[in-house]
């Protein structure tokens, strides 16, 4: 985000205005705040927002007819349903202009609810010297009220910004060209994200890059559920807003969110966003306790070189790695699913025995931990199947979520057995006991190397009074994560240190995972090719702070469980996959490299070396080079790459996993277009830039960089140096801040250019 300096006068005005009627004779003035950057304006009547203008750039952000713009709203919840309320529920209204740069607007007198003293009372404060407003809501004469949500700060009115982009914080990040196009396209009126969950940071940016852009977020360094969402009105103009949850009982007397809304105007693209949110992400406790800057991640969790993603027994997930290994000759660590006696995604949490039987398994695993491979095995975090013997024995239901209408969260993701698995409460000593138990039992019985804790980035609310933990709203989600995570490595027996990980990533879990499985680099594979696309937002903030690993990217069909029903089994399984799709498997790859991300094949097979070869050259090309490049690739702090001119290409896209694709009449196969070059830059922790390059076109690439050594904090005056999988040499010098550099990229290609300044005298 521009940051722009100013210097205003305040003035002291207090501005006061009763209102006890809604008459159109009295349309009321604007009353606006503003601090050279950023402009709000506020009808004097009601307090309804008509102004949010970009002072520099000239323009008028939110439509001046859109009258019913209320910018909080409130759900009660009753007997006979919820009630909503708004500004305009309100018969009094009373507004204190504090200063050019505060209001404060307090409304009473609610007509659908019997509670006079009940008032909504909301700040908003502009920063003086940056372009952000900083909102803040107060529920004052609440008790006998039971609140849903609260619905603040609810920007409507949003003016087509043209060739807008969306950037979400959606796990590691997501881009949607055309939001408004989209969402009329797809009869979409309203996206939302919950965090801590799928929002993995407070985040979300709409912009025209060469235009303006806004910005939403909050400032909650403690974890509370929220939701951000965007939606879209009937006459096309776009909503933003948060979704507030207060602890559900009726015996509070006031309420307030124990952070601020931050809403804003910059110019520049999710890059931009990105930056500006890291200024305050990496001073928060989660940065501060990331287990990945303090040094507590197992050392072979930063060491591999790559990952396999192999699913069974242990001659088609071990064997494999092994073979990998020494044909790599760099350390290889396997991501293992289906290792379980219980069938997967229906059976949870009845991992025990090993389907391979309890001796062959521990000693396989003690085999290949002798030979420096290590196994996360997956044990789902949150799922335990509805039609386990253990979830009536142990009464699970007791402690599974519950939502406000006290039923739980069932869903059935097996798509062959039909078999559902219901969400368990993280708030719940119960549920901690028994996953921390099975973790344990992994860990300390069968020696493995440690826990990938499926769905382990997701948060809930829950409703159930027997639980505990406040009811509906509130951060106990995030400290039952955090006790579990304690609980699993104080009982962990190992000489070692023990890995866990996560699916997504997350900034609250930073100082409880070791790792995150990143799978959206494949989105593909399962979500198609239409819509969003996936941005390195997460390791735009974070990548320092957090272990990257992974994706579907696959040479063959999908597995199918031994243990689902025969009648459904793919007769296809395993098979090499069209060559055509192969330059989606190189996509996927070149991806990972160049944003920081552990390189993982899944499905892998020995036999690929030779029927796939040049993509498992390419594969053990970029683990070699990454491996030269950890100051960089897993340690770097993530800067805007430089410009670089390649060729889109047509490719085909295999949309298939284990389920994506197997249902009858879904396509499989699409098209889309892609990059052929990809680009990441990097800032090592000693000040150098280092600028990850991969090429997946078939022909030779020469790769042309030209910028200032002070657009990336070097010194004028420096070296260059190419980093290979031989090695790095260097292969030139840069002088008196200027970088003109062309090499050449062999045809499927990859390197590290790496610039350092020399030592001022």
């Amino acid at each position: 985000m521009h940051i722009i300096r100013c210097f205003a006068v305040i003035l002291f005005i207090y501005y006061y205005t009763p209102v006890h009627s809604r008459s159109s004779e009295d349309p009321g003035e604007i009353i606006c705040i503003e601090n050279g950057q950023l402009l709000l304006g506020f009808n004097s009547k009601d307090g309804t927002l008509h102004r949010f203008d970009d002072i520099t750039g000239d323009l008028s952000l939110i439509a001046e007819d859109n009258p019913k713009n209320s910018f909080w709203q409130i759900h009660l919840h009753t007997s006979s349903g919820v009630i909503p309320l708004d500004i305009f529920s309100a018969s009094l209204c009373n507004i204190e202009k504090v200063n050019s740069q505060y209001m404060k607007m307090t409304w009473s007198d609610f007509r659908e609810i019997d509670h006079p003293d009940f008032e909504v009372v909301v700040t908003v404060r502009l920063d003086e010297h940056e372009s952000v407003a900083k909102w803040k809501i107060y529920l004052n004469g609440i008790r006998g009220i039971d609140i849903e949500k609260v619905i603040f700060p609810k920007i409507s009115g949003i003016k087509d910004l043209q060739q807008e982009k969306l950037a979400v914080a959606d796990w590691m990040g997501s881009l949607l060209k055309e939001p408004r196009k989209h969402m009329q396209k797809n009869n979409q009126q309203y996206l939302g994200w919950a965090y801590p969950g799928h929002l993995s940071m407070q985040l979300m940016a709409l912009y025209n890059p060469g235009k303006t852009g806004l910005y939403l977020s909050c400032n909650d360094s403690l974890a509370y559920r929220k939701n951000f969402g965007i939606g879209l009105d009937s006459q096309g103009y776009l909503w933003w807003q948060i979704d507030n949850f207060p602890e559900y009982h009726n015996l509070s007397v006031a309420y307030s969110p124990k952070y601020e809304a931050i809403t804003g105007i910059f110019k520049g693209d999710w890059i931009t966003a990105a930056q500006y949110y890291r200024q305050w992400a990496v001073q928060q406790k989660w940065a501060r306790e990331s287990r990945l800057k303090n040094r507590q991640v197992p050392s072979w969790v930063e060491e591999t070189a790559l990952w396999v993603w192999n699913r069974g027994k242990v001659q088609g997930v071990l064997l494999p790695a092994e073979e990998l290994k020494k044909r790599l000759g760099l350390p290889v660590s396997v991501l293992w699913h289906w290792w379980h006696g219980c069938p997967y995604d229906e059976g949870f949490p009845e991992y025990f025995p090993p389907r391979d039987g309890e001796p062959l398994f521990k000693n396989e695993i003690t085999k290949a931990d002798e030979q420096g491979i290590k196994a996360l095995v997956y044990m789902n975090q949150i799922q335990w199947g509805n039609a386990t013997e253990s979830w009536e024995k142990e009464n699970a239901s007791r402690y599974a979520v519950k939502g406000i209408d006290g039923k739980t969260i069932t869903h059935v993701y097996n798509i062959f057995s039909g078999q559902a698995l219901t969400t368990m409460c993280m708030g719940t000593s119960f549920w901690r006991n028994k996953y921390a138990s099975l973790a344990e039992k992994a860990i300390n019985h069968y020696h493995v190397g440690g826990i990938y804790m499926d769905q382990a980035c997701l948060g809930y609310l829950c409703y159930d009074h027997s639980h505990g933990h406040p009811v509906g709203g509130g951060n106990y989600w995030m400290e039952g994560s955090g006790t579990l995570t304690r609980q699993i490595r104080a009982s962990s027996r190992s000489t070692a240190k023990i890995a866990l990980s996560g699916e997504g990533v997350n900034e609250c879990w930073l100082p409880y995972l070791d790792l995150f499985l990143t799978l959206q680099v494949s989105k593909e594979r399962y979500a198609g090719v239409e819509g969003w696309q996936t941005i390195p937002l997460f390791q735009a903030v974070y990548h320092p702070y957090a272990v990257s690993y992974g994706s579907y990217s696959s040479l063959l069909s999908p597995p199918y469980d031994d243990l689902w029903p025969k009648d459904f089994a793919p007769s296809d399984t395993l098979q090499l996959l069209n060559e055509g799709f192969n330059k989606q498997f190189l996509m996927e790859q070149a991806r990972s490299f160049v944003w920081g991300i552990q390189p993982m094949i899944a499905n892998y097979k020995d036999f690929l070396a030779n029927d796939r070869k040049e993509e498992i050259d390419y594969l053990m090309k970029l683990a070699r080079v990454r491996s030269q490049g950890l100051k960089y690739l897993l340690h770097g702090e993530f800067v805007r790459p430089p410009e670089i001119k390649a060729p889109e290409q047509e490719m085909k896209i295999s949309r298939l996993s284990i389920y994506a694709g197997r249902e009858a009449k879904r396509v499989t196969e699409l098209q889309g277009n892609y990059p052929t070059v990809y680009v990441a830059a990097w800032k090592s922790d000693d000040h150098h830039l280092g600028i990850a390059v991969a090429s997946i076109l078939d022909y030779p690439f020469p790769v042309k960089l030209q910028f200032d050594t002070e657009t990336y904090g070097l010194q004028p005056n420096g070296d260059i140096f190419l980093i290979k999988k031989e090695g790095k040499d260097k292969i030139g010098t840069y002088r008196d801040g200027k970088i003109n550099l062309t090499i050449q990229l062999s045809p499927k290609d990859a390197c590290i250019l790496e610039f350092i300044s020399n030592k001022l005298k």
